[in-house]
């Protein structure tokens, strides 16, 4: 019976990329108490995502076994696309807009989860990255219940350090002002990250006792 997370050695790859991928800033990285109430907002819609995407992905695998297979190597595209893109946009990086007052927190909130929520990039994200992190056996058992622990994580990594860039904001935002080249690196980290994990779905090992 495979365990509901993954063998040590996908685990920590995941736990890695997840991190990086989180610490990259974002939208969230504002006025403290809208920077909470936006992570909380994006939080909650990175769940119901998290969760459609593993439902289809549970009734996908349900009828073939090779459809694992093709959404793992499909994966990888789609992540080497994603590392690509990010690195063409490291060279135009919008600055972070500097007045988060303007509206109510529960607007904020609102404005957060619904945009995550009915984002498809996230359910495709989800859909794309969470199987690179699953072994055959699991993808054969319960795919549901396996992707969901690790989405959970991912969305709990994410949150996690979201609410600490909000906390921070009253000193980290004018930091993030005056060093105009952050934003670059972050998406040239992140693109490098998406390329790498691309490249682990497409050669890694494929098969795990779990």
């Amino acid at each position: 019976m495979p365990t509901v997370l993954p063998p040590t050695p996908l685990l920590s790859a995941f736990l890695l990329a997840s991190l990086i991928l989180a610490m990259t800033p974002g939208p969230v990285v504002q006025g403290r108490a809208s920077g909470l109430a936006s992570a909380a907002g994006v939080a909650l819609g990175s769940v119901c995502n998290a969760l459609a995407a593993e439902l289809g992905l549970a009734a996908l695998f349900a009828l073939s076994a090779l459809a694992f297979t093709v959404v793992k190597y499909a994966g990888a595209a789609y992540l080497m696309l994603l590392g690509v893109k990010a690195l063409l946009a490291a060279g135009s990086v919008p600055k972070p807009a500097t007045n988060f007052a303007s509206s109510a927190l529960h607007h904020i909130f609102r404005d957060a989860f619904t945009i995550a929520l009915f984002n498809p990039t996230t359910t495709l994200f989800f859909a794309l990255f969470l199987p690179q992190f699953l072994t055959p056996a699991q993808a054969a058992h319960a795919p549901a219940l396996h992707a969901l622990a690790l989405g959970g994580i991912f969305v709990l990594i994410a949150a996690c350090t979201d609410v600490l860039y909000a906390l921070a904001a009253g000193s980290v935002h004018p930091w993030f002002m005056r060093h105009g080249g952050l934003g670059r690196t972050g998406k040239i980290t992140e693109g490098c990250v998406y390329i790498a994990l691309g490249l682990f779905a497409a050669l890694g090992p494929q098969h795990f006792n779990g």
